[in-house]
């Protein structure tokens, strides 16, 4: 039987890289669907009768969105969270795949993050309402395996990056900004550009397009209840990241840090070795330097049409 594919988010990030390797899907957008409003998701799901769910849907952020919009991020994630699964399981769609993140994590969690610590600590308190939202997600999904035998997993990246990322200075993830004001700073002669924190925190970054291929091996190769870490476990610092754009972009002036800006954690390496054990081979992972520039090119053929920036 042939699947019959409906991804959520289709125009984000992520649904753009996924369209690049899967050419028979149905890519929804927030403006096919409003995925907070239960009938126009039942109506969705009646029309396409997907047999296969790919929801990366959600409403997101970077620190500052996320601490100053606490209500928003929690109310709308369930909201799109609980009909997306509410509507699969009507409609006796046989599996669905979600987006979770890293930062559902606790903020005391054991180094490396692996999949079974997700529920032992509260997660950090600049995005805790993100986080317990993306936390209920793996708790409906394996509701509904539990209850209706439903084959609903959920995947854990960390930091993503790539082409259609969010570049808005406020609302976006740390690579598109960092990118954003230094593009900004080199094409306004600006000498210097300042950024949040010290750059110390060291992350894991994950280019959107790796992150595409693991999401079809998945939909092959995973039907078990626990979360399952996916990304990138290669740690590089915030201000090493500045560096390597910097260079790529050709600015020639300062790099200097706002210490009185939140740098948020210092580090949180995730484990992915069960998605190794099913046979994913970790060298096809992007390098950070490739991924940087593949996404520079996108945002300079682009740009100013790009979002966050029009």
């Amino acid at each position: 039987m042939n699947k019959k594919i409906l991804v959520t988010g289709g125009t984000g990030m992520v649904g753009h890289a996924l369209k690049q390797i899967m050419s028979d899907g149905t890519f929804i957008s927030s403006t096919d669907c409003d995925l907070r409003n239960k009938e126009d998701v039942f109506r969705l799901y009646k029309k396409h009768k997907p047999t296969h769910v790919v929801h990366l849907a959600a409403k997101v952020g970077g620190i500052a969105a996320n601490s100053n919009y606490l209500a928003d991020f929690y109310i709308d994630n369930v909201e799109i969270n609980t009909n997306v699964l509410a509507a699969a399981h009507y409609n006796n769609t046989e599996k669905v795949v979600s987006l979770l993140s890293t930062c559902i994590y606790p903020d005391k969690a054991k180094y490396p993050l692996t999949e079974n610590q997700i529920h032992l600590g509260p997660p950090h308190s600049s995005n805790y309402a993100y986080a317990y939202a993306k936390r209920m997600l793996d708790i409906q999904s394996r509701a509904y395996r539990d209850q209706y035998g439903r084959n609903y997993i959920t995947v854990v990246p960390n930091n993503l990056y790539g082409e259609n990322d969010n570049f808005h200075l406020e609302d976006s993830h740390v690579i598109p900004a960092l990118m954003r004001k230094i593009h900004d700073a080199k094409i306004n002669d600006i000498p210097s550009v300042t950024l949040w924190g010290d750059g110390t925190p060291l992350r894991e970054f994950t280019y959107s397009k790796d992150l595409s291929e693991v999401l079809l091996f998945l939909l092959d190769n995973y039907d078990s209840p626990e979360p399952i870490n996916v990304g990138n476990t290669s740690e590089i610092s915030i201000s090493s990241i500045a560096l390597i754009l910097k260079d790529i972009i050709g600015y020639s002036g300062n790099i200097l840090w706002d210490t009185s800006k939140p740098k948020g954690q210092l580090r949180k390496p995730s484990d992915n070795s069960k998605l190794i054990s099913l046979g994913w081979d970790p060298n096809q992972y992007t390098s950070i330097i490739k991924g940087l520039q593949n996404t520079y090119n996108w945002y300079i053929i682009n740009y100013p049409n790009v979002r966050g920036v029009e």
